[in-house]
């Protein structure tokens, strides 16, 4: 029955730890579509153009955390595991990048069928956008998932508890001695 216990215990601490950092990549991908979300508002009311789709940054963040949890299952980017940190950092950056790009055309073909356009209606409706606006938001967000995977990265090489430690606690002893 001690053997049943102790895995039903590890079965239940990966799960809580898997929804902790399900949690925190939500939380940080919903602050940067947020963010996109609150700039697309104001430039576009800017020219008198009302925006309000609002809650499709925390639906983008709550399937874009998923998908990065299932990246990780699946290893995307094992091959680059010893290589300089930069790497797995740029390649699951542009990964992930790439993935939201394809879920936005997902997302425009769901819409046109939801709005009886179809899908052909809904992807013509994501090409006629300008490619500009695609490849600026691209970019940014390219950007801001760099430090976001630096730290996942950061972990993996120097351990999370001392990465939660270097960024949640006070610094003394041992993390002030690199400073003089």
């Amino acid at each position: 029955m001690a053997g049943a216990d102790r895995q039903q215990e590890s079965w239940k601490e990966r799960f809580f730890h898997e929804m902790a950092e399900y949690g925190i990549n939500v939380i940080y991908l919903a602050l940067v579509f947020a963010a996109f979300t609150q700039y697309r508002r104001l430039v576009l009311a800017a020219h008198d153009i009302i925006y309000t789709n609002y809650w499709v940054a925390v639906i983008q963040a709550l399937i874009l955390g998923k998908v990065i949890m299932i990246g990780a299952v699946f290893h995307a980017g094992r091959g680059l595991e010893r290589r300089p940190l930069i790497y797995p950092t740029l390649y699951k950056a542009l990964v992930f990048t790439l993935l939201v790009v394809s879920l936005n055309v997902i997302e425009h073909a769901i819409e046109g069928l939801w709005t009886g356009k179809g899908l052909a209606g809904g992807f013509a409706e994501f090409v006629a956008r300008e490619p500009h606006e695609l490849l600026s938001g691209s970019l940014v967000l390219l950007v801001a998932l760099i430090p976001f995977f630096a730290v996942k990265e950061l972990g993996r090489g120097f351990g999370r508890a001392r990465i939660r430690a270097l960024l949640f606690h006070e610094r003394t002893g041992q993390f002030l001695e690199g400073e003089k």
